[in-house]
């Protein structure tokens, strides 16, 4: 049997600066027989020093394109555009299983070159549950934006955050930023969709921390939908994961001048898909300008979707989420006999099939 290379590599994406894989994991990896290339990266929140010395193989960044065919190319968010056949085993987040904007350009470029999609968003257990995902920093940095929006609306004040977002140190020097918004006797009230999933749970959290009074719902309250309730309260945080289509939350129509509500944020961020609970905005924010002006009858409704919300914490995110993955990137040489990795090949399957069968109609 072959040695099995796991290959890590830089993201295309300037903005991100998380890693799956950390040194220590990389060094139990190595230590059970696995082949680790990492690729260097002046973006990646750990050094390429850390992963030479627990042992790595070091590339340049995108080698990954050469890399031999049987080696499974590991990172996290979308691929470059080029090359456009894609021959290996790639693990990262596609987004193109729900026909998302350009779903059937990505996977036509694995048909065509032979390769395979494990998108880590579908490796579950068999009861549905997601084994790895960043949801708790999502959820946590998406209400951490939003409370930040709203006490500067409140205070008149330009937005801070439209300045231009940069990674925090630490979610302690975050919570330093968001206490020195605070306005004394002013403090809004919150609606979490969502609010037991991962992303909710972060969410309620440091919203709570802050004073914030939270109303959390989920599944009952969003099948017994009660738009007044969401317009009633300051800020919407939607943390939903929405597989079907469903009546939306909100549309433009119902967000009037007389409605409490002034800041969302769209952690759940999917606008290209056609389930889309919120569709307010036509693509995710940036960075740069992370807020802003909701399609509503009012216009005075600010909306956050940035979609790589855990990456301006890419310590903490990057600790926990390589802590989930690692137990899976160890049954990798066998992922034939891991019900996980099954589960995420067949969803693979599901979406080229579909593809297939348009093909032929």
């Amino acid at each position: 049997m072959s040695k099995l290379t796991l290959w890590l590599r830089d993201e295309a994406r300037k903005t991100e600066r998380r890693a799956p894989l950390l040194p220590d994991g990389a060094k139990e990896l190595i230590a059970a027989g696995v082949n680790v290339v990492v690729e260097k990266s002046d973006k990646r929140i750990v050094r390429d020093k850390a992963y030479a010395d627990a042992g790595c193989a070091m590339a340049e960044p995108g080698a990954w394109e050469n890399a031999p065919v049987d080696a499974i190319i590991l990172g996290l968010k979308e691929l470059p555009e080029t090359p456009h056949s894609l021959q290996h085993t790639h693990i990262y987040f596609a987004h193109a299983y729900k026909q998302q904007s350009g779903w059937q350009t990505l996977l036509g470029r694995f048909l065509r070159g032979g390769g395979s999609l494990l998108d880590i968003e579908y490796m579950t257990r068999q009861d549905g549950r997601r084994v790895a995902a960043f949801g708790f920093w999502a959820g946590y940095m998406g209400a951490a934006l939003a409370l930040m929006q709203w006490y500067d609306q409140k205070a008149g004040k330009p937005s801070a955050i439209n300045e231009g977002l940069t990674p925090f140190e630490s979610a302690k020097a975050l919570d330093a930023l968001i206490a020195s918004k605070a306005i004394d006797g002013t403090t809004p009230t919150a609606l979490v969709i969502g609010a037991r999933g991962r992303s909710g749970t972060g969410a309620v959290k440091i919203l709570e921390r802050h004073g914030v009074k939270v109303t959390g719902w989920g599944r009952e309250e969003t099948n017994l939908l009660d738009r007044d309730a969401i317009l009633d309260h300051d800020i919407l945080i939607n943390c939903a994961f929405v597989a079907d289509k469903i009546p939306p939350f909100l549309t433009p129509e119902h967000i009037t001048e007389e409605c409490r509500l002034k800041v969302i944020s769209d952690v759940s961020c999917d606008p290209f898909s056609d389930y889309n609970p919120l569709p307010l905005y036509d693509a995710p924010t940036c960075w740069k300008t992370p807020a802003i002006a909701a399609r509503s009858q009012s216009g005075n409704v600010d909306l956050i979707a940035v979609d790589n919300l855990p990456s301006l914490l890419p310590t903490e995110a990057s600790i926990e989420f390589a802590g989930m993955m690692l137990p899976y990137l160890k049954s990798l040489s066998n992922r034939k006999g891991d019900p996980v990795w099954v589960a995420c090949d067949a969803a693979f399957q599901r979406a080229c099939s579909t593809i297939n069968k348009r093909k032929a109609s």
